[in-house]
């Protein structure tokens, strides 16, 4: 019971928080377009100075285990496959395939993941989160133009969109934010106490507002009905990504517990916001990726909640094939 207990001090804050900015949406009348500062503060203020500071005092060898990296990009990318296979099963569109393909593949590892698994797993697991966060963009933010560009949805060549996803990578708030932090861990950076206290405060206030946005969001845009692909993406999304994370990683062998840990709570996160944001700027799918969010996060609360519980009790072993 005391475990059980701790799991729901560990959990309860955070979809409290999502429920609180649900709440606040639903029923308070403000126009969304208040969303666009809080927006803009998480994406190139608070979120950007959380991930420096998680990899600003680690070691370079950490950040450089690229069997790590393969195996967890791999998994994320067998999730896009089958669920792009899904998706084109029932809309037999390729742009709408995509946004599934994101849905069941993308999860919520820039708001939600470095301060839950941070709080479950400790200092740690913050290499593995930010690991992932970074190649799980990459692989992502790549692979959506290229295919939305062969759909027909970019109106540019492949060359043009190649150099403009190339150019959105190397600018990504957050992966200048990465690039900063390896220079300050090889450098052994120490900043000025002024500004290292700014970020302090910054990067604390990341995961509060981003979930709180978060549950704002879902609320602006209800669910008219549920498509008959979105139970499926569900599953891949919070069961069989993290169970595919924990097989390869196991296969390959040979990384720590905390970090086959980290990347299955990572995996196990809930569709990320950022799916309603890419399929509002392609306009395809925006109602089906309100409703991946909606009942992806509604449901992470049970599976979410399992994965913590057998990895905090140690029913799940790190390793499969030791």
């Amino acid at each position: 019971m005391a475990e059980l207990a701790n799991l729901f001090n560990l959990v309860a804050p955070f979809f409290g928080l999502i429920l609180l900015g649900f709440a606040v949406g639903r029923y308070k009348q403000i126009p969304e377009s208040g969303l666009a500062w809080m927006q803009h503060f998480l994406i190139y203020i608070a979120l950007p100075c959380l991930f420096y500071r998680l990899i600003a005092d680690k070691h370079l060898s950490e950040l450089a285990n690229w069997a790590f990296i393969g195996t967890t990009t791999l998994s994320t990318f067998c999730a896009f496959v089958l669920s792009f296979a899904v998706g084109w099963r029932y809309t037999r569109e390729m742009p709408q395939s995509v946004m599934q393909a994101v849905a069941g593949a993308y999860s919520n590892i820039g708001y939600m993941g470095p301060p839950l698994i941070l709080s479950a797993l400790g200092p740690v697991a913050s290499a593995p989160v930010v690991l992932i966060f970074v190649f799980d963009n990459i692989l992502l933010f790549s692979l959506v133009p290229f295919l939305m560009a062969l759909a027909g949805v970019e109106k540019r060549s492949l060359m043009a969109t190649a150099g403009e996803v190339v150019w959105r990578v190397l600018t990504h708030p957050f992966n200048i934010a990465t690039l900063a932090g390896v220079f300050a861990a090889y450098t052994q950076l120490q900043l000025p106490t002024a500004i290292d206290q700014m970020t302090l405060w910054l990067s604390q206030a990341a995961a509060p507002c981003a979930l709180f946005l978060l549950g704002v969001t879902v609320a602006l845009r209800p669910m008219k009905s549920m498509p008959g692909e979105v139970p499926a993406l569900v599953v891949i999304k919070l069961i069989l990504h993290p169970l595919l994370v924990w097989v390869l990683l196991s296969l390959f062998g040979g990384f720590a517990a905390p970090w086959i840990y980290a990347a299955v709570i990572m995996a196990a996160l809930p569709p990320a916001l950022n799916i309603f944001v890419i399929s509002t700027q392609y306009k395809v799918g925006i109602e089906r990726a309100s409703a991946c969010i909606l009942v992806g996060t509604l449901v992470s609360m049970v599976t979410l909640t399992g994965f913590l519980w057998l990895v905090r009790t140690g029913r799940m072993v790190a390793d499969l094939f030791p």
